[in-house]
């Protein structure tokens, strides 16, 4: 006879908050739009090779049962995500302008 057991979640969150799969650093992000993106399970574990096949096979599953909350955390991530960029773009306008500033010093500074 069969024993049934409950394996635990191969889901952890991390100190920044991102969930990660198993115990590599792969987020459960990367790992979603890759299955969202037509990958079989199969296919996740050879291009993410740090991962194990239950533990997609596992993560997938939450997702699909857990699908409301999962795509709400997915959402939270991308604003996130697009705040960040924002505001590291917009911190670099001065960057973006420093060849040109420091061309015309050069320039000035020739005789």
């Amino acid at each position: 006879m069969v024993v049934l057991r409950t394996d635990p979640l191969p889901l952890r969150v991390d100190e920044s908050g991102s969930i990660r799969v198993g115990s590599s650093r792969v987020t459960l992000d990367v790992l979603i739009a890759d299955y969202q993106n037509g990958l079989s399970a199969e296919e996740i574990v050879r291009r993410l090779d740090t991962l194990n096949l239950a533990d997609v096979h596992a993560a997938i599953a939450y997702y699909l049962r857990h699908r409301d909350e999962v795509e709400e955390y997915l959402r939270k991530r991308k604003a996130n995500a697009d705040a960040l960029r924002a505001q590291i773009e917009a911190g670099q306008n001065d960057r973006m302008n420093l060849k040109a500033k420091l061309q015309e010093r050069l320039a000035s500074q020739e005789p």
